[in-house]
């Protein structure tokens, strides 16, 4: 049953090897090459978000024969609001 409560932010929206037919949400400049799940958590928590839940045995819908991950967040912002303050996180930490 659908949760209405949370949303699902996966990894694939932050990878800039991936069209954005493939599963890209963000621009190229906002993105990093294969980001990890645990990058991806420590961006979401520096962007101000708790994630409740995480998982990195799963396939993005997209691209099923590669296991990506995701985290799941409370809702609270526009999705594409959340994905943008954590590709900025993102791509800040990998620049250090």
């Amino acid at each position: 049953m659908k949760d209405y409560e949370h949303v699902v932010i996966w990894l694939d929206y932050f990878n800039k090897t991936l069209t954005k037919k493939k599963g890209r949400k963000v621009a190229r400049e906002k993105c990093v090459f294969d980001p990890s799940l645990k990058e991806l958590i420590d961006a979401t928590k520096a962007a101000g978000f708790e994630p409740t839940e995480s998982n990195d045995q799963v396939r993005f819908p997209r691209r099923p024969f590669v296991r990506s991950g995701y985290v799941i967040l409370p809702k609270g912002d526009p999705k594409m609001k959340i994905i943008d303050n954590i590709a900025k996180k993102l791509v800040q930490k990998r620049s250090k």
